[in-house]
């Protein structure tokens, strides 16, 4: 199966709804940012469901709709927990080409604010830094491309990506033609 979508992942605040939505639109692509879609189908907030549901139900929640997104030609952007779920990881592994938005613990803490008000899934007693240990090797896992955000702004992280994928399609189309 072709890989038609990208799917931005990294830790909160790392950026993936902002260069998703200008890399889609560098790109022509659509964009999903997946706490949206979340949001929408079950009329609640993150924060709402995550003290609702707990965490295992939660990330349970977010697992199905990330597993069931049949998007074509799509930035993806979901939340920093989607490494948690198997299923949804293996589904983008099929279908995306899974980018890892690299960035220091230390630049998370200056970016990301009040990580529970922010739907960050944390487990009691754990810290920001607790977390970025668990989440960074997982990340590492799953990523066909890691971009370094550090000294970077938006605009260069984009104009990277966009570069690399362009390259890539570019070399894609040219396979293509040599097979047909």
């Amino acid at each position: 199966m072709k890989k038609t979508n990208i799917v931005l992942i990294g830790m909160p605040a790392a950026g993936k709804s902002t260069v998703g939505v200008l890399l889609a639109k560098r790109l022509g692509y659509s964009f999903v940012d997946v706490d949206l879609v979340i949001q929408e189908k079950t009329g609640k907030l993150l924060k709402e469901l995550i003290a609702e549901l707990g965490e295992q139900g939660f990330l349970r929640l977010e697992e199905q709709i990330n597993r069931d997104l049949a998007e074509k030609k799509a930035v993806i952007a979901p939340g920093g927990s989607v490494i948690y779920g198997k299923e949804a990881m293996e589904h983008y592994r099929k279908t995306a080409v899974i980018v890892y938005l690299k960035l220091s613990c230390e630049e998370l803490k200056k970016r990301i604010g009040d990580a529970r008000d922010r739907g960050v899934v944390l487990k009691d007693g754990m810290t920001l830094e607790d977390l970025y240990a668990e989440r960074v090797p997982y990340y590492e896992a799953y990523a066909e491309v890691t971009l370094d955000e550090e000294g970077k702004d938006l605009g260069q992280v984009v104009d990277e990506l966009r570069a690399c994928f362009e390259e890539r399609f570019s070399a894609e189309a040219e396979a293509e033609k040599r097979t047909v």
